[in-house]
């Protein structure tokens, strides 16, 4: 019996130090919430609804995040404040609200959220959609809107739209002929799909098997930049994209992507360059921007590859 009580006392005296750290760590869990609860409350912050611990509201977005902001937005009125995790999110669903925001206040949410796997996707945000509001962004926008978007540009590659106009129209008239089915949105995509490649890369990349892998790759990218990233929200569970995968599914599609990309910019600087101005694709534009420039920084490298790849994602991702 003695034996028995001396092993009881054995192990209470080992528990003891982990019941004092549980017992702590509980205490500044709550002591911080109250803090939190206290301070907000406090402040001016539009209606929100209430939300838990650590995850905020993301339990109240569900599998319909319209529906469901459509009915928290009809009890909150048409400005409410959601905690997406550690995020902030204001929601607005008043036209006049949206107006005020687009034009009187644009510069305060001019931003776009950060998120770390659109990041690493397109390379620290060198792009142009989703770079950060400041100087480099001002510069993409007036390399895309004077040099790669302009009217002058756009009607340089007619030519291109109506060759492969012309070959979808051949398709179809082939299949007709044969009585066979066709998948006239598969047709389309690929229309759109040849259309790009040849404007942004000089040649298409849908025949056999290295289009259907590209093809397989571009849409393991668009699938990737709108996946929910519970790091994004809840930094300190960011670990189980490991144990999930995601973060080797990123890190393989940016390997492939670069890869390719890498090769398009090496080819066109390999060969000589198009003089007449309606031969020159997206990447001839964009170096030859580069070698112009008076501290060769304005578009580096990693900037060309993130501009023809967003460019070229969200066609593809819109289909």
């Amino acid at each position: 019996m003695s034996n028995i009580l001396h092993v009881f006392e054995l192990k209470s005296v080992l528990l003891h130090p982990w019941s004092a750290l549980a017992s702590l760590l509980l205490l500044i869990f709550v002591t911080k919430w109250c803090f939190f609860t206290y301070t907000t409350r406090n402040k001016h912050f539009p209606p929100s609804p209430s939300k838990l611990p650590v995850i905020g509201n993301l339990h109240q977005i569900g599998s319909l995040p319209h529906r469901s902001l459509h009915s928290m937005a009809q009890r909150y009125g048409p400005i409410m404040l959601l905690s997406l995790g550690k995020v902030p999110t204001l929601v607005v669903s008043s036209a006049d609200v949206a107006r005020e925001i687009m034009k009187t206040h644009d510069i305060i949410f001019s931003n776009r959220p950060d998120s770390k796997i659109p990041r690493r996707l397109l390379y620290d945000y060198k792009d142009l959609s989703l770079a950060p509001y400041g100087e480099y962004w001002r510069q993409m926008r007036s390399i895309c809107m004077l040099q790669l978007l302009s009217m002058k540009r756009v009607q340089s590659f007619r030519v291109i739209r109506e060759e492969e106009t012309h070959l979808m129209l051949k398709k179809i008239e082939e299949s007709c002929e044969c009585s066979s089915l066709i998948d006239l949105s598969e047709v389309i995509a690929s229309l759109t799909n040849d259309i790009v490649c040849r404007v942004a890369f000089g040649r298409k990349y849908s025949e056999g098997e290295c289009g259907k892998k590209f093809k397989k790759l571009l849409e393991e990218f668009g699938e990737l930049l709108g996946v929910f990233n519970v790091g994004d929200f809840i930094p300190w569970l960011g670990w189980l994209n490991y144990v999930t995968g995601l973060k080797v599914r990123v890190e393989k599609v940016f390997r492939e992507f670069d890869d390719f990309l890498d090769g398009i910019v090496d080819e066109h600087m390999e060969k000589k360059v198009a003089t007449i101005e309606d031969q020159k694709d997206f990447v001839d534009v964009l170096l030859e921007i580069q070698k112009d420039s008076k501290n060769g920084d304005s578009v580096g490298r990693d900037g060309i590859k993130a501009i023809i790849l967003k460019k070229r994602s969200r066609k593809s991702h819109f289909l």
